[in-house]
């Protein structure tokens, strides 16, 4: 049963009478499990819906939706589907007390996956999970993988019962689901000869498994340490050219490298970065994979819009990983605005210095490194470190953090949506009354999780 959070007024949902509250019980029939059944099942131009309202009165709706009409109806958030698995390195378990609510659940959901890109390891599919992601063709899914032989991957995964992950990944490429893949990298468990392993036996499934990120394990001051170290540079060069070999024999096969490098395994590893054309359209970014040449090339695309701001000092907030990458990026931002840009790199103060990215930085150690800045006319944030709510990870809203700094501040993805919507006139740096008009980009709203 889902039930509905909120309704567009004049849309199809108001024009029917659906409110907050309202329970959709079923389309043509067939009874609504959760958003997914919601949101194939009524993409028809007719179908009836059976919904029960708040006070209990069950109506049936004959609706005619043109095409691409939305309902214009927000669905409560769904019951998540929880991790069944006992990783030593589920970075969920590293968390210290206090931080917002939701980042102690430990998801492994297959819908969030194919929604929001969430990796899943698809240890805890039943027989009716299977039956919809092939109905849906809910592709591509995002999968942790960690090891393909058997063994490994569950002790890895502290799951015995976990399925054999090649020819269940097999079964869904042959009824064409596709897969993004990830590599948790433990050192002494599944890199060496299972990395090796792991990387051909995914080649081998075939185009069905569209790209392998290789990401280092991420400890916290708070995980299981006594059980899991974090790698060494030379564990890290070791597993770049494990995947460099796979690339090059899939750059010369499939026209494309298919297996990466993290960015953080490149930093930790002291190596270059490859150039922004080796990732593509950059399908795996967001788990850390070519973050760095994904800004680069979305500066250069935006370099026309950008506006004069001669004169300004602008302070860019990052973690201690984008610390040493951030200066060649700052110098395409220079070049085009003509602002001084200073980087202010931050230590995590909650989750220990070996966390190192910028999108779980807390408010309170963004506040302590800017408190005292009164020289800077605007500071970009990590628009990464909030939640859709806009609040950090140790429970602080964005509103109330820029409240208590003396220059405005934005949230930015790649600094080209904040600086240019200041170059379109919608916005102008430094006259901001930011203790209640706390500007944040579209983007930073439409696509920020958590």
């Amino acid at each position: 049963m889902i039930r509905v959070q909120s309704v567009v007024p004049d849309s199809i949902g108001g024009e029917l009478g659906l409110v907050p509250g309202t329970e959709l019980l079923a389309v043509n029939g067939r009874a609504l499990e959760d958003f997914l059944d919601w949101e194939f099942l009524t993409a028809d131009e007719r179908f009836l819906l059976v919904a029960r309202l708040p006070g209990g009165a069950e109506i049936e709706y004959d609706i005619e939706r043109p095409e691409g009409l939305p309902m214009g109806v927000t669905l409560e958030p769904p019951r998540i589907r929880r991790c069944a698995n006992h990783c030593d390195f589920c970075f969920v378990d590293g968390n210290p007390a206090g931080l917002r609510t939701p980042l102690y659940i430990r998801d492994d959901d297959y819908r969030l996956s194919f929604r929001y890109g969430n990796f899943a390891t698809l240890t805890n599919l039943k027989p009716w999970d299977v039956d919809r992601i092939i109905e849906y063709r809910l592709s591509p899914l995002y999968v942790s993988v960690h090891a393909t032989d058997p063994t490994t991957r569950r002790w890895l995964l502290r799951n015995p019962e976990a399925p054999e992950i090649v020819p269940q990944l097999r079964w869904f490429a042959e009824r064409g689901i596709a897969f993004h893949a990830q590599v948790v990298l433990v050192p002494g468990v599944n890199d060496g000869a299972q990395l090796e392993r792991t990387l051909g036996d995914l080649y081998g499934i075939g185009p069905g498994v569209l790209s392998v990120s290789v990401v280092p394990v991420a400890l916290t001051e708070f995980s299981k340490l006594h059980l899991v170290r974090a790698l060494t540079r030379e564990e890290c060069r070791a597993a770049l050219l494990a995947v460099d070999r796979m690339a090059t024999r899939a750059l010369a096969e499939r026209g494309t490298p298919w297996c990466y490098g993290a960015d953080d395994l490149y930093l930790q590893a002291r190596e270059p970065l490859p150039g922004a054309a080796w990732y593509g359209d950059f399908e795996q970014r967001e788990n850390g994979v070519g973050s760095v040449r994904f800004l680069q090339t979305r500066i250069a695309a935006a370099l026309d819009r950008l506006p004069d701001m001669s004169g300004k000092r602008v302070g860019v907030v990052t973690g201690t990983a984008m610390g040493p990458l951030m200066p060649q990026v700052l110098d395409d931002l220079t070049a085009a605005a003509r602002a001084r840009f200073e980087l202010v790199v931050v230590e995590n103060t909650v989750f220990g210095p070996s966390v190192t990215t910028a999108g779980l930085l807390p408010a309170a150690a963004i506040e302590r490194a800017l408190a005292q800045r009164n020289d800077l006319d605007l500071a970009l944030l990590p628009a990464e470190a909030v939640n859709d709510d806009l609040v950090f990870v140790d429970d602080v809203s964005a509103d109330d953090l820029a409240a208590r700094l003396p220059m405005p501040v934005r949230l930015s993805y790649d600094f080209v949506d904040v600086l240019g919507e200041l170059g379109s006139g919608n916005a102008e740096v430094g006259t901001d009354d930011h203790g209640s008009a706390f500007r944040v980009p579209r983007s930073a709203l439409e696509r920020g999780r958590g």
